[in-house]
């Protein structure tokens, strides 16, 4: 079982999904991983609603606030640190944008968001009351987070100035370069991914962006579900050299996320 009590500065620690139709979302979610909604209420009228497997959080789901309706549904990714103030400075002088300086939820933590100097955009969170994700790893639960972008030297630098990570290729087979991410010793891979924006990707206009995937014990059951439950396969499942298969879906507001099925850590 893939349960956290902490996480180490650096570690991708939670993901929420801002959608169009939290209701819709929290049906499709249920029935593709089994998850369960405790709703909270939170200050600005709104709900939060954690979503859990078996009592453990495993990510959250909210309205997308009316400032956002031109962005569509989209999950985000969160990063443990230590101090949300000096790492939102250091992300400064790494040449970032903090997009919203840092601020206290309440007692839970402290929370900044941030943009790479390349446009990919990821919250970072120190944690008081509040840890994250207590399950990870597991089916259903987060199990990495990748990162396609349109300059990998520049993010590679930003990425280990304010973090400390390892960009470490990955053999592919001959697929598009990848690089795993690697934290305090941990294996290439296991705190991350990045790639490089397909191109058409980048002729559709889509920027660089955070996307999390999902542990699932089976890659071809899951995207069967997806497809019952009214959400798309965009691509997978497809089988990578390392024995792990993967795929990209999205859900049925149209936000994009990947399940991965193979060898997780504990």
């Amino acid at each position: 079982m893939g349960k956290r009590t902490s996480y180490e500065p650096g570690v991708f620690s939670w993901v929420e999904l801002s959608t169009t139709d939290p209701e819709g979302a929290k049906a499709f979610y249920g029935g593709l991983f089994g998850w369960e909604a405790d709703d909270r209420p939170i200050p600005d009228g709104g709900v939060y609603s954690m979503m859990e497997i078996s009592g453990e959080a495993v990510a959250a789901i909210q309205q997308k606030p009316p400032q956002q309706d031109a962005l569509p549904p989209y999950w985000f990714s969160y990063i443990t640190v230590a101090s949300a103030d000096e790492t939102a400075a250091a992300a400064k002088d790494a040449g970032g944008n903090v997009h919203m300086e840092p601020f206290d939820v309440m007692e839970l933590g402290r929370m900044s968001v941030v943009m790479d100097p390349t446009g990919g955009t990821f919250g970072i969170w120190e944690p008081k009351e509040r840890i994250g994700a207590t399950l990870v790893n597991d089916p259903g639960s987060l199990t990495t987070n990748e990162l396609a972008t349109n300059d990998v030297a520049k993010a590679t630098e930003f990425y280990e100035r304010v973090f400390g990570w390892s960009m470490t290729p990955i053999d592919t087979g001959g697929a598009p370069p990848y690089w795993g991410i690697g934290h305090d010793g941990a294996a290439a891979g296991r705190n991350g991914g990045m790639r490089e924006l397909a191109p058409e990707q980048q002729e559709a206009g889509i920027p660089p962006h955070w996307m999390p995937y999902f542990a699932v014990s089976s890659a071809a059951e899951t995207v069967a579900r997806v497809s019952d439950g009214g959400g798309t396969v965009l691509f997978g499942p497809i089988d990578l050299p390392t024995g792990a298969r993967i795929g990209v879906v999205a859900d049925p507001q149209g936000a994009p996320f990947g399940i991965f099925e193979g060898e997780v850590d504990d």
